[in-house]
């Protein structure tokens, strides 16, 4: 597709409704990092029903398509995206008994679903406080976190809260699947390999006491707050490369003496040299040249190959 859009305009405008679908959105606003350039087309979906329709219609007519979340995890292109951006807000949370909670793959895992279930009595997923994500992002990257208390130091995965799956499937079905399929490994779901939307997420959880899950909360807020940046004061992606055979990342970027370089406006963090951080009106190409320097520099001096774990989105 060109900057123009023309004809899949018109095709979607008339499924959509004209007054719901955009053109020439900047996607810098909804992504952590704060850095990308515009959307041909742009539609945020707010049921599962419209998140069916947008992803069917985009196939159908061959427009080329990305399903957007919270924007955590991804570095999008300089130039923005040829297609169109399908900004999945589809809500609901629904507690079916005791243990079970059903969540919406637009719900945001933090800010709405965490702070839900703690409600309910319910622990688990509150592990996850503090990471931006959907709850589809969360299957789609086996969400995860290392529990910093002594006594239960492990990294716990979603993959061992998650019950079923419904699916938009690549095939357009609706489906509903179990854990299995998902084929959970670390930074890894299926979905990586298959064009599979997730709708919705049943989650089996754990009747905790209160109290307990709030001690957990704190102690993993205070662990984030002290390695990671303030997302309002240094837009990121989170860790940027995986664990090298067990290795972190963030590591053999510090030994390479790479903590704090800056790049234009991008810069490895001072705390954390696995995050690169945006210092304010970074671009793309900044961030690119920083992730270059770093899988270069530390084949060089360690002979350990880098490989991102985060997502490339559009033309850069």
């Amino acid at each position: 597709m060109s900057a123009d859009p023309g004809r899949p305009f018109a095709e979607l405008a008339e499924r959509f409704g004209a007054d719901r679908l955009c053109t020439n959105v900047l996607l810098a606003p909804y992504t952590t990092f704060r850095i990308g350039g515009p959307a041909d087309l742009f539609y945020e979906a707010r049921t599962p029903v419209e998140l069916c329709r947008a992803v069917r219609s985009a196939r159908e007519l061959k427009i080329p398509y990305f399903v957007l979340g919270a924007g955590a995890n991804i570095l999008v292109g300089d130039r923005g995206f040829r297609g169109l951006v399908i900004r999945n807000v589809a809500g609901g949370i629904e507690f079916l008994d005791d243990t079970r909670v059903r969540a919406g793959s637009g719900v945001l895992v933090y800010h709405d679903l965490i702070q839900a279930c703690v409600d309910h009595g319910l622990g688990g997923l509150h592990h996850f406080v503090g990471i931006p994500s959907t709850v589809g992002g969360a299957i789609w990257q086996n969400l995860h976190f290392l529990s910093p208390a002594p006594e239960r130091e492990r990294t716990i995965f979603i993959e061992e809260m998650v019950e079923s799956c419904e699916l938009l499937t690549e095939g357009g079905e609706v489906r509903t699947v179990g854990v299995g399929y998902l084929d959970f490994g670390y930074d890894y779901s299926i979905l990586h390999d298959r064009d599979d939307i997730v709708l919705s997420v049943t989650f089996r959880l754990e009747p905790t006491p209160g109290e307990q899950m709030l001690d957990v909360i704190r102690e993993n807020l205070r662990w984030r707050d002290d390695r990671h940046p303030d997302l309002w004061l240094y837009p990121s992606a989170g860790s940027i490369f995986k664990k090298v055979e067990g290795v972190g990342a963030g590591r053999l970027i510090d030994q390479c003496g790479l903590k704090g370089y800056v790049h234009g406006r991008a810069q490895f963090f001072h705390r954390h040299a696995n995050i690169i951080v945006n210092l304010g009106g970074a671009s793309a190409r900044d961030v690119l040249t920083l992730i270059d320097l770093a899988r270069t520099t530390v084949q060089r001096e360690t002979d350990y190959v880098l490989e991102p774990e985060i997502g490339l989105i559009g033309e850069f």
